[in-house]
């Protein structure tokens, strides 16, 4: 079972910057969300919010949070594991 994950967004200048953290204190992570990741991966009518919390349910079936980056952009999960396109899009 996946652990839950909270995420708070901040608007910035290119979109989202990202608060995210799993399980009760036991990761936290910063994830910046461009308006175009939204558009490219985003369902309709989905919240940045959202968003990183599908991202993060991909990435915590594939490693523990322990592993996670702790500062990135979400364009780069797709640079570690390049079927984030096809199943985050699902």
């Amino acid at each position: 079972m996946t652990a839950m994950v909270t995420v708070e967004v901040t608007p910035d200048a290119s979109g989202w910057r990202c608060a995210v953290e799993v399980g009760k204190g036991q990761s936290r992570h910063t994830v910046r969300v461009r308006a175009e990741d939204l558009q490219r991966w985003g369902r309709p009518g989905e919240t940045p919010e959202r968003l990183v919390a599908r991202a993060f349910d991909f990435l915590l079936d594939r490693e523990p949070a322990s592993s996670i980056l702790r500062s990135f952009d979400l364009t780069d999960v797709e640079r570690y594991f390049p079927e984030f396109d096809r199943e985050i899009r699902r």
